[in-house]
């Protein structure tokens, strides 16, 4: 038999959800008391200049990696390169490494070859899993004199590109696109995540797993989301949440009210 829940026992708790939720969900969590807050849409666009961008794509035979770790990298790249007038067979030269499923799908539906798929998102995985590649050695020795291209946000972070450098190859990293958001509320969204103010994440997509991520500019979820609760609406919607490292725990079925109620439950019984 089905508990009948007291519509207030999830009082005080803060629950983030994306931007475009449904407002279902919204209303049947503040029936359990909870303080709901999304975050701020992401918006995808074309960089300021081609330029860096271009001189990369029209020297590619100087490199000997592209290393694609976020599915618009990918997209905005193979629309440029293709812009310019080649073709796609021409990567054949390079090796491929694509990062997360969403970035393996947009490759593959342009027929790009992939020679390494790394089984994890964090930085280490991804180092490692080339070396391995190479080599099978240490990735220190594996990737030395490598040549590495890759695209990428603008301002996005450097942590991949130094780990590469670190391990003795060379990289050329090329802005390829960026992302737009409101600035004062990520860095208030910020200062919440790091601070303990959310206590639940809610994720209604693959796409809302992907665009959080590309917020925090993470290739690693579960470092920054460290302490708060995962919560998915469905199957694909977990494997999204894999791939950036995050585990969670699933609606008992996809509704708002059953989502609601589950992370009611959750907090009640821990």
């Amino acid at each position: 038999m089905r508990r009948t829940r007291n519509p207030r026992l999830g009082l005080g708790r803060t629950v983030l959800v994306p931007p475009d939720v449904l407002p279902e969900l919204t209303t049947e969590l503040a029936r359990y008391g909870a303080r709901v807050i999304s975050w701020p849409r992401v918006e995808i666009d074309a960089p300021e200049s081609f330029t860096a961008l271009d001189e990369a794509i029209e020297n590619l035979f100087g490199y000997d990696w592209l290393l694609f770790h976020t599915r618009n990298a990918a997209e905005f790249f193979l629309r440029r390169f293709q812009k310019l007038g080649h073709e796609v067979s021409e990567l054949d030269t390079l090796r491929v490494c694509a990062v997360g499923s969403a970035t393996v799908d947009e490759l593959e539906a342009s027929q790009v070859h992939i020679d390494v798929i790394p089984g994890a998102t964090n930085l280490n995985s991804i180092v490692d899993a080339i070396g391995n590649y190479v080599g099978g050695q240490e990735a220190g020795e594996a990737l030395g004199r490598l040549n590495f291209l890759v695209p990428r946000a603008a301002a996005a972070r450097d942590e991949l590109s130094n780990l590469l450098e670190e391990a003795g190859a060379r990289v050329d990293v090329v802005v390829a696109y960026r992302s737009v958001s409101n600035r004062a509320m990520l860095a208030q969204l910020t200062a919440l995540v790091t601070g303990g103010g959310i206590d639940a994440v809610v994720f209604d997509s693959p796409e809302s797993v992907r665009d959080l991520a590309e917020l925090f500019d993470a290739l690693e979820l579960a470092t920054i989301l460290t302490g708060i609760q995962v919560f998915c609406f469905d199957e694909s919607t977990t494997n999204a949440a894999h791939d950036f490292g995050l585990r969670q725990l699933l609606g008992p079925e996809p509704t708002n009210r059953a989502m609601a109620e589950s992370i009611a439950d959750h907090f009640t019984d821990n």
